[in-house]
């Protein structure tokens, strides 16, 4: 069953040019009253070509006061104050921040007040909205329901290589005393094994990454093209998420491909590189 659950902009209201379309993480919510999580599509915003409608990131050239507008038009239709809307500057890194009370609101008006070289935040304050951008790259989400602290992560090629799902879970467990027994993971929209193609330096350092003792078959095939393989990013961080010890069962992976919908979403490789961003959204609701 699709985990990310489609939520057209009729579902919001009546205004349809400029309300949000969502992908909502529906089993979760269902599951932990005041938790909110899910994935912004491309519709519903106020942004111009080629960022048209809903772009959410400040660094791609669209102007500052629509991707402002659209922040708090998306933070509103989630039920969080924008002013809660918190990220991190993304480098396709791995450091994670641990999001207090004090660093609510990083990132929301510009992009230097955001938490520097960070792709993965968590957090256990109720209130605060952690987002992160995309544009085919893959959004990981990470629940903790007995100690009440979530997270997000950004995973490119280079970040998932680089182990950012067990950098987070690393955090959890240090921060707040997390057990990975009892984590609940999602792997959001992204670009699909379908659509994704790379070259032979990009699977070597996949090779690098891991243990090189392993089957590449579940998340790596042959492209048509000579010298080039089609590479699954959301099983290959979903094996990361299980060698780590979060259970199978305890792992919920969308069927989406950014790439094979551009009605719905911004596509880095699709549109050639100049496009907007999505965002993934986790948070708590305060009582």
């Amino acid at each position: 069953m699709e985990p990310f659950i489609w939520k057209p902009i009729e579902e919001f209201s009546g205004q349809r040019e400029t309300l949000p379309e969502t992908f909502v993480l529906e089993s979760w919510c269902d599951a932990l009253p005041g938790l909110r999580a899910g994935f912004s599509g491309r519709n519903g915003g106020v942004g111009q070509v080629p960022y048209e409608t809903l772009n959410l990131a400040y660094h791609v050239g669209d102007a500052p006061a629509d991707v402002l507008e659209n922040r708090r038009l998306l933070a509103a239709a989630v039920g969080f104050r924008p002013e809660t809307w918190t990220c991190g500057e993304q480098v396709h890194g791995t450091n994670v921040a641990v999001v207090t009370q004090a660093d609510i609101g990083k990132g929301y008006l510009d992009r230097e007040s955001a938490f520097q070289h960070t792709d993965g935040l968590v957090t256990n304050v109720p209130g605060v909205l952690l987002t992160s951008f995309y544009a085919d790259c893959v959004p990981l989400y990470f629940m903790d329901p007995v100690q009440g602290a979530v997270g997000l992560a950004h995973a490119g090629w280079k970040g998932t290589v680089g182990n950012i799902a067990l950098a987070v879970i690393q955090t959890l467990e240090r921060e707040y005393g997390s057990h990975r027994a009892n984590l609940l993971a999602a792997i959001g929209p992204s670009i699909g094994q379908c659509c994704y193609e790379v070259d032979e330096a990009v699977i070597s350092k996949v090779k690098q990454g891991l243990s090189g003792d392993e089957d590449m078959s579940a998340y790596v095939s042959k492209s048509v093209h000579p010298g080039r393989w089609m590479l699954n990013l959301k099983e290959l961080n979903r094996i990361i998420m299980i060698k780590a010890g979060i259970l199978p069962t305890h792992i919920e992976c969308t069927t989406w491909c950014t790439s094979c919908h551009p009605d719905k979403f911004f596509s880095y490789r699709k549109q050639s590189g100049i496009t907007g961003r999505m965002a993934s959204w986790i948070g708590l609701k305060e009582r």
